[in-house]
């Protein structure tokens, strides 16, 4: 049994996956912005800690993990055209996340990036989508470099399609869909496991349950 630290633990990924950690034994401690959050998240068996991510400096973030044993960073700054939080959620987010851990002695950090993002963006891209993928790109690549246990899984085209268990994992996966359930089942099983240290995986629909997809990654 251990305690994971979930980053942005009220989107749509840690909302699937907060029950999934239960079931395992694990304790999930959804980080979020509101206390208006509590009640869903408690319902599905998160604790839950107040962490403004926008505002909050590293040691925040280090006292917010206070005895976790690993870190999972799932917070976004949503689908809208805001490039200033792509920059603040996404990347500043992601490096606060790293230097808290580290304060707070955590080894193992995962964290859900997207697919692709190391790949030029192309010169007609919206500044918006560019602001993403940077940002995506520079979070990973600081975690690479930060002497963490890390895993960084690059899930395709998210949708809300129900989840099948099946799934394609690796490093040259191509670029498909994803049901957000079916993140959640990667990274439970990631979590659950100990997999994946040191791992950059592309992660979309497939054939693979999910537990052999992990193992055999």
């Amino acid at each position: 049994m251990s305690t994971l630290a979930i980053v942005g633990g009220n989107g749509q990924i840690a909302r699937l996956l907060h029950p999934l950690l239960v079931a395992r034994g694990h304790t999930p401690v959804a980080l979020v912005r509101s206390e208006s959050h509590r009640n869903r998240l408690e319902a599905v068996g998160a604790a839950v800690r107040l962490l403004d991510i926008e505002k909050a400096t590293a040691g925040d973030f280090a006292a917010a993990f206070e005895d976790a044993d690993a870190v999972v960073f799932l917070a976004g700054g949503g689908p809208d055209g805001n490039i200033e939080r792509k920059r603040t959620v996404d990347l500043e987010g992601s490096l606060k996340s790293i230097q808290g851990a580290q304060q707070a002695g955590i080894g193992r950090f995962v964290q859900v990036s997207a697919i692709n993002v190391d790949v030029p963006v192309p010169d007609d891209a919206s500044p918006v989508w560019r602001a993403y993928v940077e940002a995506k790109r520079d979070a990973d690549a600081a975690l690479r470099d930060s002497g963490l246990e890390w895993t960084i899984i690059r899930p395709g085209m998210l949708t809300d399609d129900d989840g099948t268990g099946l799934v394609e994992l690796g490093q040259d996966v191509a670029r498909a869909e994803i049901p957000r359930a079916d993140v959640a089942a990667v990274l439970a099983e990631l979590l659950d496991s100990g997999a994946g240290i040191g791992a950059q995986w592309n992660l979309v629909s497939g054939e693979t349950p999910v537990a052999d997809a992990v193992a055999g990654a």
